[in-house]
């Protein structure tokens, strides 16, 4: 790596650190909003632990993939799937994307952007698998988080059905999240 290079990926670096203050809308058990980073690394744990098995899938770039899914909100910050503006997402979040690797050297650049378009296109065996387990993850935190009042634990059984029923792993964890949801759903609050 040449000196140029390592100077743009430690900016690189830098400003991904703006993941760690992004919020999200979901809350930690602690009852905190939770950081698009802290999803991001719970969801790379999440394939860890249990995608290891599943034939025919690359772990590695379905890792890279969960890492790199939210990258853009760096800029832009996240916008929950409840917001009007979630239908129109994407394209701000290439173009964010694309400003905030930059100062990458351009091999690792392409790499990234390859990536979250395959994720984004949802069509190969690494993206469909990426794609359940970000809904998956997401149900867990709304199930685990100390939630304010009034908080549609509902919305879980239907937000990301079609991309968590894709893979017969997805499907199955989804169950039973699902009936966390429903228990959610009969009692909203954490006992607190």
């Amino acid at each position: 790596m040449t000196p140029d290079e390592l100077a743009g990926t430690l900016d690189f670096l830098r400003r991904a650190e703006a993941l760690k203050s992004t919020l999200r809308s979901g809350t930690t058990a602690s009852g905190r909003q939770e950081s698009t980073a802290e999803h991001s690394w719970r969801l790379c744990l999440m394939v860890m632990v249990l995608a290891g098995s599943v034939g025919g899938v690359d772990v590695l770039k379905l890792i890279k993939m969960c890492l790199i899914h939210d990258l853009g909100e760096a800029i832009g910050g996240d916008i929950p799937a409840t917001d009007p503006r979630a239908a129109d997402k994407t394209a701000q979040e290439r173009r964010d994307l694309l400003t905030l690797t930059a100062p990458l050297p351009l091999e690792r650049r392409h790499e990234i952007l390859i990536l979250w378009e395959e994720y984004e296109a949802g069509t190969s065996p690494e993206a469909i698998l990426a794609k359940g387990f970000d809904k998956l993850e997401t149900i867990l935190q709304h199930n685990q988080g100390r939630n304010p009042p009034g908080f549609d634990y509902a919305f879980n059984l239907v937000y990301g059905a079609k991309h968590t029923a894709r893979h017969p792993l997805t499907a199955a964890i989804r169950a039973v999240l699902d009936e966390d949801t429903r228990a959610r759903v009969d009692r909203p609050t954490n006992g607190d």
